[in-house]
């Protein structure tokens, strides 16, 4: 099988697993929405990252090393995963010792044991659900995406819009999903053969923590820069209606239908991921990736136009503005919003390119600059333009770590990248966001312009990536 179709199946069927479970995960939005104040939403939002923040560091981040060496011929799949899931369990004994800590924080007080147990089972079906994907099993692992998003829709109708338990409904319901996705994944595939303390091998876990712990910040920063925005919001002074718990509530809405084309782009990523990893080393792999980069930004730039020409009829499905009609103002924060989320998505793109090289301290080293600069524009930012000013900072901070990659990561795999075409769309969206958010006079002549543009210019690069796959299956 060709490198090519190789990515268009596994791209495939990870897109039916994923758009189930997004297109689930999409009205989950609204639930939330319904029956969650803005400022329950926003404290919702930072339980969420606390616990993504928690993850990594508790679990010295094996999980990147699974799909890492769990795809590579040269290791045991039992002892990579048998090590895996060792080093973690050391790790949650750690995290549930220190756990008095974490009630220190304002809020996660009152729900610091939900919060451990959240963040072991969400750590066990992590690093069970990749090392299924390793492992060649595909369907299983998109049947487990649709599975655990429908348990998780179904637990949030019973806690949250039944029973009426709020954040504390929230929680259980990712617990009781995870839990549920972990014991599919075990016996569809009978994980406890593959696990044996004796299998647990000193020279696979040295390499495998190698190659993990310098992910540890790097997960850890990323994070940062993309809640820290939510902190800055929520705690600092600025303008009236700008900062404060509902204002991080309502830019915490806005936040939610950009993930639209994170949803796009994650459908490919898990595939591509897979790709740079086994086609690394391989003749021909720096025309691979043109090809591919090439592909994947005008479907992301054709993704995000379509996303922004139509933000208010999506906003309107996926925010309840009856029940809480603060979140109607979301909209106008939204567009500029998909643009960093874009961005972002090129970032995990080149981020690909240092797992398969195996030289993740240049991940950390490019995130950390980010989070820096971040931090610091957040601070004078949003205490002069508060939301806008959080909004501005994330588009600038994703900008400047593409520019680093870009750069970076080329030197581990040339490819060649059009910049002036990348420029020229940027540019465009950028215009298409600010029309939209500011409807000057005539404005829909221009958006249907610029829109007509974006798809016209990236409609070819999508045919060529599609006519390349049709002739290798010919083959």
């Amino acid at each position: 099988m060709s490198k090519y179709k190789d990515l268009a199946m596994n791209t495939m069927i990870l897109a039916i697993g994923t758009f189930g479970s997004k297109i689930l995960a999409f009205f989950l939005t609204r639930l939330y929405t319904t029956h969650m104040p803005s400022e329950v939403l926003g404290n919702k939002e930072l339980i969420e990252a606390t616990a993504s923040f928690l993850i990594p560091v508790f679990t010295f981040a094996i999980s990147e090393s699974v799909i890492r060496y769990g795809l590579d011929k040269d290791f045991n799949n039992k002892q990579v995963f048998s090590t895996a899931m060792t080093v973690q369990f050391f790790g949650m004994a750690i995290m549930i010792l220190l756990s008095p800590m974490l009630s220190k924080i304002p809020f996660v007080q009152g729900y610091t044991i939900l919060l451990v147990i959240y963040v072991i089972v969400s750590a066990l079906r992590q690093t069970s659900s990749l090392f299924v994907r390793s492992i060649g099993y595909m369907k299983i692992y998109a049947l487990d995406g649709i599975l655990a998003t429908l348990s998780l829709f179904l637990f949030n109708l019973l806690f949250i819009s039944y029973m009426d338990l709020g954040l504390t409904g929230f929680m259980l319901s990712m617990i009781a999903s995870d839990f549920c996705s972990v014991v599919f994944l075990s016996f569809t595939t009978k994980l406890w053969r593959k696990f044996s303390l004796k299998a647990t091998d000193r020279e696979i876990t040295r390499i495998m923590l190698r190659f993990s712990i310098p992910m540890i910040p790097t997960s850890i920063m990323w994070i940062i820069t993309g809640f820290s925005d939510r902190l800055f919001i929520k705690y600092l002074p600025g303008p009236r209606g700008e900062v404060g718990d509902s204002a991080a509530g309502i830019y915490t809405a806005a936040s939610k239908l950009p993930n639209l084309v994170s949803m796009v782009s994650t459908v490919f990523f898990q595939a591509w991921n897979m790709s740079a990893i086994t086609q690394y080393g391989s003749k021909g792999i720096g025309k691979f990736y043109q090809k591919v980069f090439s592909a994947y930004q005008s479907i992301m730039y054709m993704a995000s136009a379509g996303i922004i020409l139509f933000v208010d009829l999506l906003s309107k499905m996926l925010l309840n503005y009856n029940a809480h009609p603060e979140y109607s103002r979301a909209v106008e924060y939204t567009p500029v919003l998909v643009l960093s989320v874009l961005i972002m998505c090129f970032n995990m793109f080149l981020s690909s390119i240092y797992t398969a090289a195996q030289h993740t301290k240049n991940s950390f080293w490019t995130s950390f600059i980010v989070t820096i600069l971040n931090l610091i524009l957040n601070y004078f930012l949003v205490k002069e333009y508060g939301i806008h000013g959080a909004i501005a900072t994330t588009f600038v901070s994703y900008i400047v770590c593409y520019i680093i990659r870009i750069i970076d990561a080329r030197r581990y795999i040339y490819f060649r990248v059009n910049h002036m075409f990348t420029f020229v769309n940027i540019s465009a969206l950028l215009a298409l966001a600010v029309i939209k958010i500011k409807e000057p006079a005539h404005y829909p002549v221009y958006i249907g312009l610029l829109f007509a543009f974006i798809m016209l210019i990236n409609f070819r690069a999508v045919i060529i990536m599609a006519n390349k796959i049709l002739r290798r299956r010919r083959r």
